[in-house]
């Protein structure tokens, strides 16, 4: 008697298991973002395109969580571990997180969607002085799946992080932003935001060791303005819906 290979037996049950999941379950947001996912890890766009060696997108998350961090791509330390902000930028992004009430890197990780504006790494600059800039043809190849777990994640709260992150969002520079929690129109709200606002963005500049930005003390300042507001937000996004003890 021949025996299928392991693999083929693990491919069936899927497919089987599929064949059963009810119309029902298959419209769940939550098994939608599933679903994303898994195709989001096998896409190979910018290869094909020439733009990357390797792809091995990286993010990270889940259904339920109520606030969706955005940056500008994984670094090398990312790209190896596969989890989002891993490396020297991450801990000190972690640092910041716990100075807005976050109680350390799990808490942050169990809360917050982590995803950036491509989510392979783009490999080092030809100078050798830190990680190359998304071109905008590759962040535009990553949109769709940015955007696609932003509508079924649905979240309150929104962290641009970096220039990139925020022009993905709102024109202009981050000294015109951090500091301030601002509506999609680039509007400022209020904290807590008024019971009709859907979505507020808090800007943060890049944690990444290159940045000068936080050298200037003005702007530091501004840092820790969005800091502040940040733990307001959060308690604001993660509030019950209406009607939910």
């Amino acid at each position: 008697m021949t025996t299928a290979p392991s693999s083929m037996i693990r491919a069936g049950s899927l497919l089987h298991q599929h064949q059963f999941v009810s119309p029902a379950a298959r419209s769940d947001p939550a098994y939608r973002l599933e679903a994303l996912q898994r195709r989001h890890r096998a896409c190979t766009r910018c290869v094909e395109a020439g733009w990357l060696p390797e792809a091995r997108p990286v993010f990270s998350g889940h259904h339920g969580q109520r606030v969706m961090l955005v940056g500008q791509a994984p670094g090398p330390v990312e790209h190896d571990v596969g989890q989002p902000f891993s490396g020297r930028a991450g801990r000190q992004l972690m640092r910041w997180l716990q100075r807005a009430g976050f109680a350390g890197e799990d808490d942050a990780r169990r809360r917050i969607y982590f995803i950036s504006a491509t989510t392979c790494f783009p490999g080092r600059r030809p100078d050798g002085a830190g990680d190359r800039r998304p071109t905008p043809r590759e962040v535009a190849a990553c949109a769709p799946w940015r955007e696609e777990a932003m509508r079924l994640v649905d979240p309150p709260l929104v962290i641009p992080v970096g220039s990139l992150g925020l022009s993905l969002f709102l024109p202009g520079r981050l000294d015109e932003y951090v500091g301030r929690a601002v509506l999609p129109d680039g509007g400022d709200t209020p904290i807590p935001p008024d019971a009709a606002t859907r979505r507020v963005l808090l800007p943060l500049p890049h944690p990444s060791g290159q940045s000068r930005w936080l050298n200037d003390p003005g702007q530091a300042a501004l840092l820790d303005a969005a800091l502040d507001r940040l733990r307001a937000l959060v308690s604001w996004a993660e509030r019950p819906a209406p009607g939910v003890l």
